[in-house]
């Protein structure tokens, strides 16, 4: 398999990770059958979002059967109001479509935000950056690779 430039950024920094792949030909590319294909507990593989205010991105990985809480992720962005960027904006800011968005080798490195959640689990599983690839890592180490902030972003069930 060809690496990604997530994984080629992992191993420049001698980061270690397991690679997950799985069939994608069934369209089936949300969180949860993701999560499923991989026999990984949901809890353990998150989501990459990105979100915008104004012309800033702002990367938010959450666990997948989870959902953004806006108002928390601008309160972490230190922002009055954020939104999700819109999927045709996504490849031009990120260079990853959805279903591959990894928060690891976008375009850029933009302000990045790890649910909370992930310092509870030894390890997470994010996008590869290929549909069909997933990476598991230490939370930690995924942090350190992006410079990110656990914090509480996700809405709280009722």
């Amino acid at each position: 398999m060809n690496k990604t430039n997530a994984m080629r950024i992992l191993d420049a920094r001698k980061t270690s990770y397991t690679i997950h792949t799985y069939d994608n030909e069934d369209g089936l590319i949300h969180g949860t059958a993701v999560a499923e294909k991989i026999g990984l507990p949901p809890e353990t593989v998150f989501k990459t979002l990105v979100a915008h205010s104004g012309p800033q991105p702002y990367v938010y990985v959450i666990p997948v059967a989870e959902e953004l809480d806006l108002k928390r992720a601008a309160r972490a962005a230190g922002v009055k109001k954020i939104e999700l960027l819109p999927l045709k904006e996504l490849l031009k800011h990120t260079g990853y479509i959805r279903g591959g968005c990894s928060p690891v080798g976008m375009k850029k490195l933009y302000p990045t935000f790890i649910h909370s959640s992930a310092e509870e689990q030894q390890r997470i599983a994010v996008s590869a950056g290929r549909v069909g690839v997933q990476m598991e890592l230490e939370s930690k180490l995924l942090a350190e690779a992006v410079s990110a902030v656990f914090t509480d972003l996700i809405k709280e069930q009722l």
